[in-house]
Order: C-alpha cells, then sequence, then structure tokens
C-alpha cells in the first residue's frame, strides 16, 4: 500500500503548501451535511468554547498523518480510535455510534476530496495521474481511523462515484446551520477577536464558497462571484512569504520531519511523483 508519510509521495509535497488550510476548513463545511456526522461533532465537541483547539487537534491529526513517524502515527490514530470509540450520537431519536464505518469513511472523502480539489482549483495544479495516486495513498490514513483500505475510494473516479451515492442524504440541518456560523467566526477573546472581520472575508467565507456547486446548493447560503480568483490571490500573497517561516506556524510536522530526515525531502510541487 502506498504511504502518505513517504517524503516521496504526493500527500508529502500537497501537504505543505499553505491554502490546506483554506482547504481543511472548506471539508469541515462539506462534513457538516452529513446529518449523523454532524450531529456526533455538535452532540460530542467543545468546538464552541475551545474554537482554535478543536482545529488546532484537526490540523495537528492531519499533519502527522503525512510528517510523522510510523510510531508516533500510529500511537495517535490509536487514541483517535479509542475516543471515537465511546462516544454516541442522537439524531432522530436515534442514538449511533461516532465510529460507524459510515461516518468515517463520509469524513475521510470530504477531508481528502476538499484537500484535493481546493488546491488544485487555488493553482497547484496536479495532473490527473497524480490525483489518483494521492486518493490511492490516502487509503492509507483511511486505516488509522478504522477503515478498511480496500472500502476507500482510491481514484478520481472512485471518489465521484462515492459522492454520487451519498448526495441523496445530505441535507442543510440545524446543526449544518451552527457549523456555517461557527466557520465564518469562532467566538473568541482578546486579540484574536479583532482578527475575525479579517478572517471571514479572507478564509471563512471563502473556504465555504470553494465548495462544490452541490453541496453549496445543499446549504443554501450565497457564495463569492470569484471565489477560484481570490483564492489563487491569496495562495500568490501566501507563497511569498519564505518556506522556512510558513513552516514555523504550529503544529511543525514538517519542520520536524526535514530536521529528522534532511533538508533533501523538504516539500516540493517539484518532486511530485
Amino acid at each position: 500500500m502506498l504511504e502518505p508519510n513517504d517524503p516521496n509521495s504526493v500527500s508529502w509535497q500537497m501537504y505543505a503548501d499553505p491554502m490546506m488550510w483554506v482547504a481543511g476548513i472548506s471539508s469541515l463545511y462539506l462534513q457538516a451535511l452529513h446529518p449523523k456526522a454532524v450531529a456526533g461533532v455538535v452532540q460530542n465537541s467543545n468546538f464552541k468554547t475551545d474554537p482554535f483547539g478543536r482545529l488546532r487537534r484537526t490540523a495537528d491529526f492531519v499533519g502527522l498523518g503525512v510528517y510523522g513517524t510510523d510510531e508516533a502515527i500510529e500511537a495517535a490514530a490509536a487514541r483517535v480510535r479509542a475516543t471515537h470509540r465511546g462516544l454516541r450520537g442522537v439524531v432522530d431519536g436515534r442514538t449511533f455510534r461516532v465510529d460507524e464505518p459510515e461516518l468515517l469513511l463520509w469524513v475521510h472523502c470530504s477531508e481528502v476530496y476538499s484537500f484535493e480539489t481546493v488546491l488544485n482549483r487555488a493553482g497547484y495544479e496536479l495532473t490527473d495521474r497524480q490525483k489518483d495516486r494521492y486518493y490511492a495513498e490516502q487509503r492509507f490514513a483511511a486505516t488509522l481511523v478504522g477503515l478498511h483500505a480496500d472500502e476507500v475510494p482510491g481514484s478520481r473516479r472512485e471518489m465521484e462515484e462515492y459522492f454520487e451515492t451519498v448526495r441523496p442524504i445530505l441535507r442543510r440541518t440545524a446543526d449544518s446551520e451552527l457549523i456555517y456560523d461557527f466557520l465564518h467566526g469562532p467566538a473568541t477573546q482578546g486579540v484574536l477577536r479583532h482578527a475575525m472581520p479579517v478572517y471571514k472575508v479572507l478564509v471563512g467565507h471563502l473556504a465555504y464558497s470553494v465548495l462544490p456547486d452541490w453541496a453549496i446548493d445543499l446549504h443554501g447560503h450565497a457564495p463569492y462571484r470569484n471565489a477560484t480568483l481570490r483564492l489563487r490571490m491569496l495562495r500568490r500573497t501566501a507563497l511569498l512569504i519564505p518556506p522556512g517561516l510558513r513552516r514555523l506556524v504550529p503544529p511543525g510536522h514538517i519542520r520536524r520531519a526535514i530536521a529528522r530526515e534532511g533538508r533533501s525531502v523538504t516539500p516540493s510541487r517539484a518532486r511530485l511523483p
């Protein structure tokens, strides 16, 4: 099985791009359209009282899955599986486990699909063959949360087919509206509170606006009309910051991987297989 934490993988190069933050937030909007998946988050998460802690922990697990050692990845995955094992949610009076394969698959596919599509819309420009390789690599990531690799889409075609099958159960709910509002401006205190209007314009609504058209239709809120242009301008601006400085931003998995493996593994589009 192809593994994303190989320095020669597509994932290793992709996940160093600054637009991964926008793509990650976009994936949360997408995940919120599944009634059971979003209920599991709303009923079990402390995202309203610790908004950036919740986002940071998610980003930490995603980054570790690509830039961490095998031992660190497996230890973190075991903790996530153990946490999910004890969580339950309720929808329409029925209790469900948050680690049901259906829900784990939805979260995984929403995440990796958003990473691939948003980065390419931003101008990262993977070839079709590289996209297929990326999805094949991410099958390994799906096994970390408890899925079987052969049950997970491993190509562009398989991913599109998956979304076609799941779309009939997706819908806007009170919980999805709660997530929509939260991702547009998390409640914060102190200095961060003054940065929220800038975040909402540059990231919050932009991440929503680069969802697939069908997902925007389900959410029911108007997107930016020039979302692709805004996304590409944001990426160009972010790329003006030297890579070394960008890698100082927490959680720092790329910086530690380079220190561990050497500068020859520094992520770069030029190293894409």
